[in-house]
């Protein structure tokens, strides 16, 4: 198999899923803010609330339409692109992809159209339970998504079968609750309230910078700014867990993240900046915070956090280790029912090694034939690409913190200054409304990226994944799938922009009329304060 055609289908892929996950984030976070617009307006009866639910349930379904388009492509790509890792882990991987298209997929979609069509035909708390269920639906696709991506990097709860050359489940239980596909959920969906968050303060920023909706735009920044609040200092959070999951589960990836070349003594310092050299294995000018790293991944001041150079030397050790576990499988292949028991043990004592002794096919086609140089090529592989991945990992972080000061001065403001926010703060509102799609891409990117060069970490390299095909092939479904998504994605803007300048369109009457009773109460009692310029 020639690297080019691996490569070719990691880009096609990596393109198909970033471009995917441009709508997942605002689906995630916009379909539980709507859901709490509603619930205010079922407990409080304000037509201005119900006004609110109405309009940001269209933005919010324009974006899910979009998002299904993108996704769908996606799902049939593991067979097109990635054939051998469709036979060799589809039993673990497709359990909670079906998943998700029976049970949360199927709740999504049937009650999206009961959202949309149901107002005058439902009561408000019918109407209300089918919001909440559009939005326990969204993230409950994103629930098994992430168990299947969780399993990925730590495939716990299956084993290797000799007998049938691929990967089989031997508990769904430790799939569904693998710590990694936990803590990427609560991450994921975290990033995608603040995505929502910040677009509906942006949003209702700009409406009040032009003098429309202004009512709407305050109350939508109120909700949204505390919301965010919270999902912002989750994201942090929930980061941090994923930081300590990754001390135990993908040593590596935590290592290139950080640019550990070398081991440290516990507890190691955390690199604030610096410049990683992969050829020098070292960081030139490194800015170190001490004890840092170490609470972070080991939550303890006495454990140590592998460098590169240490877990590439474990790597040797394990390829050796795989290669006895290869061997014994080639026995068991050619003797099948007459294998001797000794060779069967031979191989359960090694079998968790066995894909390292993969990572040779790249050099040999047999990969007992290795040489102890290309050993040591193979070890020196499992290092992802460390410039990329640290500097995507500082700069997501940075824009996090960026994002939890945002949501703490707009929720200070519309809490306790009673909503009188300035043209600045306004303006910067509408400024930042794209820079949580660059912080969930470069998350994704930590993610994936992080794990290479494995499509299941430990167990199957990515040099072996991908179908036969021609450069030919990919080159011409890359073309198409870039064109089709720009064009979904233009589409995406341009109605959502429609919509936005449009602004809320329905129940106007009644919500004017009530407004107008709203502020003839407030000017009598001395309440109504005007928005700041």
């Amino acid at each position: 198999m020639h690297i080019d055609v691996v490569e070719l289908s990691r880009l096609q892929f990596a393109m198909t899923a970033m471009y995917h996950f441009l709508f997942v984030p605002l689906t995630l976070g916009l379909s539980i803010l709507v859901a709490i617009m509603e619930t205010v307006y079922v407990m409080t009866n304000r037509p201005i609330w119900r006004q609110m639910t109405k309009f940001w349930g269209t933005l919010f379904g324009i974006n899910f339409v979009l998002g299904v388009a993108t996704g769908i492509t996606m799902e049939f790509q593991f067979g097109m692109n990635w054939s051998y890792y469709s036979h060799y882990v589809g039993d673990i991987f497709g359990a909670p992809l079906a998943v998700e298209g029976l049970m949360a997929f199927f709740l999504e979609a049937t009650f999206v159209g009961l959202f949309f069509f149901g107002w005058n035909k439902m009561s408000k708390v019918a109407h209300m339970i089918v919001t909440w269920l559009v939005a326990i639906g969204s993230n409950f696709s994103a629930l098994w998504i992430l168990i299947a991506n969780g399993w990925m990097q730590n495939p716990v709860g299956a084993a290797f079968n000799p007998e049938s050359m691929r990967m089989e489940m031997t508990s769904f239980f430790d799939v569904v609750f693998n710590e990694v596909a936990q803590a990427k959920f609560v991450h994921t969906v975290s990033a995608g309230y603040v995505t929502a968050s910040v677009f509906v303060m942006g949003v209702a920023a700009w409406y009040m910078l032009k003098g429309r909706h202004i009512e709407l735009a305050r109350r939508s920044i109120a909700v949204a700014s505390a919301f965010g609040l919270a999902a912002s200092l989750s994201v942090v959070v929930l980061g941090d867990e994923s930081g300590y999951s990754a001390s135990h589960t993908q040593k590596m990836k935590l290592a290139a993240i950080e640019a550990m070349w070398e081991t440290h003594d516990a507890p190691a310092p955390f690199t604030l900046i610096g410049i990683p050299d992969r050829e020098a294995r070292e960081t030139h000018y490194a800015v170190e915070v001490p004890w840092v790293m170490g609470l972070i991944g080991t939550r303890s001041l006495t454990k140590k956090i592998p460098g590169i150079n240490e877990l590439v030397a474990q790597a040797q050790d394990k390829i050796r280790s795989g290669l006895i576990a290869y061997d014994a499988l080639m026995t068991i292949r050619a003797e099948r029912a007459n294998t001797p028991a000794e060779v069967r043990a031979t191989f359960e004592e090694h079998s968790a090694d066995l894909g390292f002794a993969f990572l040779l096919k790249r050099y040999v086609d047999d990969p007992r034939t290795a040489t102890e140089e290309q050993i040591a090529m193979a070890a020196n592989d499992t290092v992802p690409g460390v410039g990329p991945l640290f500097w995507a990992f500082r700069l997501m972080v940075g824009l996090g913190f960026g994002f939890i000061a945002v949501m703490i001065y707009f929720a200070v403001t519309a809490n306790l200054r009673g909503m009188r926010f300035p043209r600045w703060a306004l303006r910067l509102a509408v400024i930042i409304i794209p820079f949580p799609w660059i912080a969930a891409e470069l998350g994704w990117f930590v993610a994936e990226f992080g794990r290479q060069p494995w499509t299941v970490d430990g167990v199957l390299p990515t040099v072996l994944s991908a179908s036969r095909l021609s450069v030919a092939d990919l080159l011409i479904t890359l073309a198409g799938f870039v064109t089709l998504y720009t064009v979904l994605f233009i589409i995406e803007m341009g109605l959502m922009i429609k919509y936005i300048r449009k602004g809320p369109y329905e129940d106007v009457e009644e919500t004017e009329i009530w407004m107008a009773r709203h502020e003839d109460r407030l000017k009598h009692s001395g309440g109504l304060a005007e928005p700041a310029e």
